[in-house]
């Protein structure tokens, strides 16, 4: 029987599960004892399984984070902090301040062409985030013999702009003649001095010296990987050197203005 002069069982209540000691983040400079009070410090250091304490003397133990701690009387546990998060802002490969993620923006009826499927996949790389922000298509060409019958049927406008990415835009070179007859404002042809895209990559990201000499007559990739002695598979070299890339910081400057040159031209219109 239980006695009329108490309410609860008090063997019930001896019975409960305790409640555990509330759960501290072990931040830089908290000043803690240990669970026996044998040892006050402030945390210099917290591990996976461990913090260390550092008293007023300058000395330091090491206590396993499983036990318990007294924060100003009060017994405690101690965890890890939460790794600091960076102010920085997200950015995109190409440096550019990554927006905010939003449903797919429609394209624009301008467009940007490439010479070969290797510089759409390296513009794809480091600008593609960009792009897709502005509804931006990038399209490859096979060459560029055809530059100015395809500037015309594309019939650009002022708010149809075609901006064109050519490869070896020299003075005097063939690329350079056929460029020169595009002449609608509203078309923008740049190029770099580069014989092939694979040389806008920057050769130390790839671990050489220097993007060889070729001799004149052979083909310029098979005379590259003759070089640099890569096997001659110019599809396997290729993605080796697209792997390589990770940023614009991975690219020459000489390519990195021209795309960007042709993004501004091709965004210079209302949407």
């Amino acid at each position: 029987m239980r006695s009329r002069q108490y309410d609860l069982d008090v063997l019930a209540a001896a019975s409960r599960t305790p409640v555990p000691p509330p759960r501290i983040p072990a931040e830089h400079g908290l000043v803690v004892e240990d669970g026996a009070g044998d040892f006050c410090g402030a945390v210099v250091a917290c591990e996976k399984d461990a913090v260390i304490l550092e008293d007023r003397f300058g000395r330091r133990r090491t206590f396993p984070l499983s036990g318990t701690f007294l924060l100003e009387g009060k017994r405690v546990m101690l965890m890890r902090p939460s790794p600091a998060r960076s102010a920085a802002p997200a950015r995109t490969a190409s440096g550019s301040i990554a927006p905010p993620r939003s449903r797919a923006r429609v394209a624009r009826a301008s467009r940007i062409y490439v010479e070969g499927k290797h510089d759409a996949e390296l513009v794809e790389k480091v600008w593609g985030d960009d792009l897709r922000d502005v509804g931006v298509v990038v399209e490859f060409l096979n060459g560029v013999d055809d530059l100015p019958s395809i500037a015309a049927e594309f019939a650009p406008d002022a708010t149809r702009r075609l901006g064109v990415l050519v490869d070896h835009l020299v003075g005097g070179s063939k690329e350079s003649r056929i460029a020169a007859r595009v002449t609608s404002p509203h078309v923008l042809v740049v190029g770099h001095p580069f014989v092939d895209v694979w040389a806008a990559v920057k050769p130390s990201v790839l671990g050489i010296g220097c993007w060889p000499q070729v001799a004149r007559g052979t083909p310029w990739k098979d005379g590259v990987l003759a070089a640099i002695g890569w096997p001659p598979d110019p599809a396997a070299a290729w993605r080796r050197i697209l792997g390589g890339v990770h940023s614009y910081a991975d690219l020459e400057p000489e390519f990195l203005g021209r795309v960007e040159e042709l993004i501004d031209f091709v965004t210079a219109v209302d949407s």
